[in-house]
């Protein structure tokens, strides 16, 4: 005979929860039905907010390039330092020798000074420093024992300051990977925006750039480029010469450029050697704080922190490396904040 049982009923705790569950996937359900599907952004928007984020990677990028420049001097100064802590070893090796010789022709006529033989065991400068010692040393073994001394000290420094910068050369280290970081960032986000657009607004896109390059190439051929001169002209002329070549973080030449690796590059084409970021390029000369007064193949450096940096073309326009996805190419200075020019 079966048994008829009543069904198990659920407990309290168990009915709240699936009370609650259920009304907030009517409150979820609800908003979903409520809520506006996102606005798509126009193209003007795009490219707006794809400019920042230029603006932002090239920030970064220019923080990138001085710590890789201060690596690239702090790796050379380290160097040189290691070069002369050995050959000073080396020297000190000799001196140390030497003193020995003394000692050794020392014994052989007669014994070992004892300030000699403590010396050989231990640090010239507890003997140095007392006037009793010196008494008992030959004036050759004194002199002897001065140059040890001077030489240990001298190692000493410079080892201290090997220690120095390898700390810098670490944190320096530790910075470019942040900057990397932060170029790469802003790059993908750039990107991702850019990825919104369809393939008929990205050409419309390309279409604009390419109308207002063309412009400001025909502005630089209209006006007076004659104005150059020495060694500026010879800059200009070699960064003419790689119009078209893509900009790319970081690069210096000879193919592809970032802003400041561009002018650099152009200078050192002419025999002149400048910083390597536009910061520090902001400080390589005469600043010309008028457009008016601007000859071509000047520095111009835009934005309040220095962040970017082309060689002037006449004319109001300016030859530059602007940002990734872009070539190097003329444009108006008036794109951009002026700050002002640098004659080197």
């Amino acid at each position: 005979m079966a048994s008829h049982r009543r069904p198990k009923q659920p407990s309290r705790a168990r009915v709240t929860v699936l009370t609650t569950a259920a009304a907030a996937a009517v409150v979820l359900s609800a908003n979903a039905a409520n809520a506006a599907p996102s606005e798509k952004l126009t193209k003007d928007e795009v490219k707006a907010k794809v400019d920042k984020l230029y603006q932002e990677a090239e920030q970064a990028t220019e923080k990138l390039d001085g710590a890789k420049d201060k690596q690239q001097k702090l790796q050379k100064e380290i160097s040189t330092i290691q070069d002369n802590v050995a050959r000073g070893q080396e020297e000190l090796n000799k001196l140390r020798d030497s003193l020995g010789s003394l000692a050794t022709a020392q014994y052989r006529s007669g014994g070992i000074d004892p300030s000699v033989q403590l010396f050989l065991s231990s640090n010239p400068d507890d003997y140095l420093d007392k006037a009793s010692t010196l008494d008992q040393l030959s004036s050759q073994q004194v002199e002897a024992l001065k140059k040890i001394q001077d030489k240990q000290r001298e190692l000493a420094q410079e080892r201290a300051e090997a220690s120095d910068k390898l700390k810098d050369l670490s944190a320096t280290r530790t910075e470019l990977a942040k900057q990397k970081s932060a170029v790469q960032g802003k790059l993908a986000d750039a990107q991702k925006l850019l990825n919104t657009l369809t393939a008929k607004e990205k050409a419309a896109l390309d279409a604009e750039q390419a109308q207002a390059a063309s412009r400001a190439s025909s502005r630089v051929n209209l006006g007076n480029t004659g104005s150059a001169s020495g060694r500026a002209a010879s800059a200009f002329a070699a960064a003419q010469s790689v119009i078209g070549s893509p900009y790319v973080y970081g690069a210096s030449g000879p193919s592809s450029f970032d802003c400041s690796g561009l002018t650099s590059w152009a200078y050192a084409q002419a025999g002149v050697t400048i910083p390597r970021t536009s910061e520090a390029q902001a400080n390589a000369g005469t600043r010309i704080y008028s457009e008016s007064d601007l000859k071509v193949g000047d520095l111009v450096i835009f934005y309040g922190d220095y962040h970017h940096v082309g060689l002037y073309a006449g004319n109001g326009q300016v030859l530059h490396a602007p940002h990734t996805g872009a070539v190097v190419r003329y444009e108006s200075i008036s794109d951009m904040t002026f700050e002002f020019g640098v004659r080197i």
